[in-house]
């Protein structure tokens, strides 16, 4: 099983902060269309190029290995001044 949040905007665009999934090995690639296939609704926001991810806490690609008991982070870019 692997944990995925949602932060920030993402959380009130996508209506959920937290899901699991089950018997889920791949990419953070193959994990954003996986989640795009059963939310159709979640493409517009999880097909963004400026949405960052962190697996396991740590800054990763869209290439990134995501495997079970890992924990996958969403959020938006963070601006401020």
């Amino acid at each position: 099983m692997i944990k995925v949040l949602f932060f920030a905007r993402l959380r009130q665009q996508l209506g959920m902060g937290e899901l699991r999934l089950e018997d889920f090995s791949g990419t953070v690639r193959s994990l954003c269309a996986v989640l795009c296939e059963r939310y159709p609704q979640w493409r517009e926001h999880l097909d963004d190029d400026a949405i960052r991810v962190a697996v396991n806490q740590e800054l990763a690609d869209s290439d990134a290995s995501v495997a079970a008991g890992d924990e996958v982070a969403f959020f938006p870019p963070v601006t401020g001044g």
